[in-house]
């Protein structure tokens, strides 16, 4: 037996360890956007992910063919749209709410086209915890950071279905290797803008670096790892988990309170996801992307 077959995690755990793996990178991401911004901070993670993947995977891009970069091109796209929208919701609103409501986004494409009864109670179910988490009176969570997590959420979804696609015609690890190349395009244009990268320092690029392990390249390595071996359907349902494990590691590691009508809120939208999960005749796999 190899060590890295003895030492490798089973898969329940390795998609655990993912989302958590995730929510520290979110935390991480929070602490720099008072020196960088959401750009800087976007376009730093995905240029360093971009880097590692390049050099680990190793893809050779002179043998692509016209087909596979008609797949990758908008799938990296989409990729690095999301991460944006969901870093300038992240500077705006706590770390737990801009997970839920991105969450739409999975969601929405879990449940589009089905006419069954069942799906509109889960349909039911997001819409009350969407509409516990909105401001009606106008005051408390910032409406633009709401919906920059829709539109994030909304990218989510595309990147799903695009990601399906491109896995049809590249390898998983390929793919998001290449697909990383171009994630940087539609941030790096803001970055600079800002001049934010003007000012990255040696330990801006450390905790760039750590920014990058736990957001993109350890949550990426686990979760195609676990997909091996899980079921969709109980990845799915795992990864529904994910706006629970966001409103705790905001709460331990950003020190963000979520009131109670919040938490009840996350508990609708989860609840929905898993329904959603259960019930499907075929469950989307909801990768980490942000």
């Amino acid at each position: 037996m190899s060590n890295a077959s003895r030492f490798s995690l089973p898969a329940v755990p390795s998609v655990l360890f993912a989302i958590i793996s995730v929510q520290a990178g979110a935390a991480l991401a929070k602490g720099l956007f008072p020196l960088l911004g959401a750009a800087g901070t976007t376009s730093l993670r995905i240029g360093l992910s971009a880097l590692v993947l390049l050099a680990v995977v190793r893809p050779r891009l002179g043998q692509l063919q016209a087909a596979q970069w008609r797949a990758v091109v908008p799938y990296g796209l989409a990729l690095g749209l999301m991460n944006f929208l969901f870093y300038c919701s992240l500077a705006r609103i706590p770390l737990g709410l801009a997970v839920t409501l991105e969450f739409i986004g999975p969601l929405a494409l879990a449940l589009s086209g089905s006419r069954r009864w069942l799906d509109a109670v889960w349909v039911a179910l997001a819409g009350l915890g969407i509409a516990l988490i909105t401001p009606w009176s106008g005051q408390g969570i910032d409406l633009i950071g709401m919906a920059y997590a829709l539109a994030a959420g909304a990218c989510w979804a595309i990147y799903i279905v695009l990601g399906q696609r491109t896995a049809a015609v590249l390898p998983g690890s390929v793919a998001v290797a290449v697909g990383m190349l171009f994630a940087v395009l539609p941030v790096l244009p803001f970055a600079v803008a800002s001049g934010s990268l003007l000012h990255l320092t040696p330990q801006l690029l450390l905790q760039g670096a750590g920014l990058a392990l736990f957001s993109s390249i350890l949550p990426f390595t686990l979760e195609m790892r676990a997909l091996k071996s899980l079921p969709t359907r109980t990845f799915s349902i795992l990864m529904s988990l994910e706006p629970v494990a966001a409103a705790v590691s905001g709460w331990l590691l950003l020190s963000e309170q979520l009131s109670g009508w919040q938490w009840l809120a996350v508990g609708f939208i989860v609840l929905a996801s898993v329904g959603a999960t259960l019930t499907s005749q075929r469950p989307v796999p909801a990768l980490h992307g942000e």
